[in-house]
């Protein structure tokens, strides 16, 4: 089979294409490398199995050549992270919202499969127990550029799911939660290789809020598993799934637990939002999803826990220093 990966240079895409590659498909990968990276891909370069297409999503006549060449497309592009969310509002809202409408388009113009990767962000300030596929979404103000990513992300997933309801598309839609491991980097504020990064270097480790918002964190070996399976999954089209893992931690507890299993000495320091992000910005005080569905259709579940992602993420950033 040959896949097209949007956004195949960036964190988890490149996980994704080493995947690919090595179980024998051919891969293309569709990056701009506006945050995605040169090197993450660069093993690849000589395989005839890989092709890189430098470009945008948002440029139709690229997008729609690039479809029109593979059998199936795994959709990662998108403007990812709040300090770019808030910091660049129109730029991400448009790769979001029309570099996924061309995307769709140009898949239902070729009858091409295609999975497309949402967000938990989706579900917004709703705290249930184990968030659910089915759980309505909790939203501040839409003047709260914090809440712009979850927008978009959603109209992508109404956009994805009415081209399969309405027009027969082949669609599978799954919401990532704190995917986390090797080549992620802290500039987008992705908390555990900023926290792994301070640790390492004996600087303070910046909790923002007051460290009491809880999280669970997939390492993206286990994520890329359940992406594959699901795209290779017929049972999977027309439905959504959460990927990610229930060991739940606080943000002020992980960055102990970070400190304690690097030995590090730095100290922890708390940092207003206001002063992290923007005047009046809203954090979630707990999100952990409920992964009920995919454990049903395909028996997966994370098998990788906080402290191999600790461990890998430090074995990353220590080789790229």
């Amino acid at each position: 089979m040959r896949y097209l990966i949007t956004g195949g240079a960036g964190f988890i895409g490149s996980h994704l294409t080493d995947a690919l590659l090595a179980r024998g498909d051919q891969v293309m990968v569709l990056d701009d490398l506006s945050t995605g990276r040169h090197d993450n891909i660069r093993a690849h370069l000589a395989d005839p199995n890989f092709e890189f297409v430098m470009g945008s999503i948002l440029n139709e006549a690229l997008v729609d050549d690039s479809v029109r060449r593979v059998d199936v497309v795994l959709h990662l592009a998108a403007a990812v992270g709040v300090e770019l969310i808030v910091g660049r509002p129109l730029e991400s809202l448009a790769t979001n919202i029309r570099g996924s409408e061309i995307v769709l388009e140009k898949c239902h113009k070729y009858g091409r499969k295609v999975l497309v990767t949402s967000t938990s962000e989706i579900y917004g300030k709703n705290e249930s127990d184990l968030l659910s596929e089915d759980d309505d979404r909790i939203l501040g103000s839409p003047l709260k550029t914090r809440w712009s990513y979850s927008e978009a992300k959603a109209i992508e997933e109404v956009l994805a799911y009415s081209y399969w309801r309405e027009k027969g598309l082949p669609v599978v839609i799954v919401r990532l939660f704190n995917t986390v491991g090797p080549r992620q980097v802290g500039h987008y504020g992705m908390v555990v290789p900023r926290f792994v990064e301070q640790a390492l270097k004996g600087a303070p480790i910046t909790v923002y809020g007051d460290g009491t918002q809880r999280r669970c964190f997939c390492h993206v070996t286990d994520a890329v598993q359940a992406l594959l399976g699901l795209v290779d999954s017929r049972e999977a089209e027309g439905q959504v799934f959460n990927v990610g893992s229930n060991e739940e931690i606080s943000i002020a507890g992980l960055a102990t637990t970070v400190t304690d299993q690097l030995g590090s000495d730095s100290d922890v320091v708390k940092v207003t939002y206001d002063d992290a992000y923007e005047e009046g910005f809203e954090d979630m005080p707990r999100r952990v999803p409920n992964t009920a569905r995919i454990n049903e259709l395909l028996g997966w579940s994370p098998q990788l826990r906080l402290r191999n992602i600790i461990a890998d993420v430090a074995e990353d950033i220590r080789t790229r220093a």
